[in-house]
């Protein structure tokens, strides 16, 4: 995910893919590259990849962190971000087999979005943000030699990504507020750093703080959002985002209030 300002170079906006502008691609195991895309890379994991991700392997959100997940907090950001972890042996994707991607119907937002690279541009500091796109598949993919052609748009349907995209664009607007730092002397590693890490990647924990803690005393929510967070995780992490910006940033919400 790029994050880029509308002031930057024209360079960097000139090589993006324009509405309605198409691209070739196509790929399959009759490809001698066939899986090369899953190997040796940095894999950043976005908080509705792990929700997916858990939730197809069945296991808690806590195990998921510890088991597959590697935090890292870049210059100049005050929140971590989350990498998938890859095989000790030869940095190969943990879910990959000899015959693909095991997880393939949950796979991340990244894996789904090749060989496009999605950026976000934000037009000033609380700015509405854009989806832009890019085609940069590397040197080895031989994909982009086939004769298929697709648009973002038809590529996102394709590949089933039209949720993941809207999920990812939500958390960069949250994730871009954490250029500046909302910690004061507690840092990120205090407790607000661990609400906040809960609040997007720890779903399990999430609900339990929100239904079985003292925060529906401290905070007003609307029934049917109750209702609806309760049950669906994919609205709880909304929910979550919202309550961040709330919580950190003073930011007034729809979803809830303080009570008085």
């Amino acid at each position: 995910m790029k994050y880029i300002d509308k002031n930057e170079e024209d360079v960097v906006l000139a090589k993006r893919l324009r509405d309605g502008e198409a691209f070739p691609f196509s790929c399959h195991d009759g490809l001698s590259c066939f899986t090369e895309c899953c190997r040796n890379l940095n894999l950043f994991l976005y908080p509705y990849d792990v929700l997916r991700l858990k939730n197809r392997l069945e296991i808690s959100s806590e195990r998921f962190l510890q088991d597959y997940v590697d935090m890292v907090m870049r210059e100049g950001n005050y929140f971590p971000d989350l990498l998938l972890r890859m095989a000790d042996d030869d940095r190969t994707c943990p879910f990959l087999n000899k015959s693909g991607c095991i997880v393939y119907e949950d796979r991340p937002d990244t894996c789904r979005t090749f060989p496009l690279e999605q950026g976000i541009m934000f037009n000033g500091p609380k700015g509405k943000s854009t989806d832009i796109y890019f085609f940069k598949p590397p040197d080895f993919c031989l994909g982009q030699h086939e004769a298929r052609q697709w648009t973002t748009e038809s590529w996102s349907e394709d590949q089933g990504a039209v949720t993941y995209h809207k999920m990812t664009a939500r958390w960069s607007e949250v994730k871009a507020m954490f250029q500046s730092d909302p910690w004061g002397l507690e840092g990120p590693s205090g407790p607000k750093g661990k609400m906040s890490l809960m609040a997007t990647y720890n779903m399990d924990s999430f609900h339990d703080f929100v239904f079985q803690s003292t925060f529906l005393k401290r905070y007003k929510v609307k029934r049917e959002i109750l209702k609806r967070i309760s049950a669906d995780e994919e609205a709880l992490l909304r929910f979550g985002f919202e309550w961040l910006k709330f919580f950190l940033w003073g930011m007034k919400s729809q979803y809830l209030k303080l009570r008085r």
